[in-house]
């Protein structure tokens, strides 16, 4: 008779969670409730912050034509700004800055609570 047998469930159990946690996505992807983001949200997300803040900008310098009769000086002077919030907030998007309240400090930097 041969000694074939079966591994005990602690064993396979311990085996289960070190394969759960090599799947497992990183923290930095998952969102506070733990869902992680798809690839096509953040895509979409990124989209709509730039042309967003384009929106703003051009509309904002619209407003300051109209009221001041500068010309085209408010509306360029506008783009110009809408475009630079635009590139930062896809800038604080994509490096994870967005995604809480406040900005994330590594553990030992800056004056303060650390967050």
């Amino acid at each position: 008779m041969s000694d074939d047998r079966p591994p005990s469930l602690d064993d396979l159990d311990a085996r289960l969670r070190k394969a759960r946690e090599r799947s497992a996505p990183p923290v930095e992807a998952q969102a506070r409730d733990g869902v992680p983001h798809s690839a096509f949200g953040i895509a979409f997300r990124i989209g709509i912050e730039l042309v967003a803040a384009l929106v703003v900008g051009l509309a904002i310098g619209l407003l300051f034509d109209r009221w001041l009769e500068t010309g085209p000086w408010g509306l360029l002077a506008g783009l110009l700004l809408g475009f630079g919030a635009g590139i930062m907030n896809v800038y604080r998007a994509v490096n994870g800055l967005g995604m809480a309240v406040g900005y994330r400090r590594e553990p030992g930097q800056g004056n303060g609570p650390e967050a």
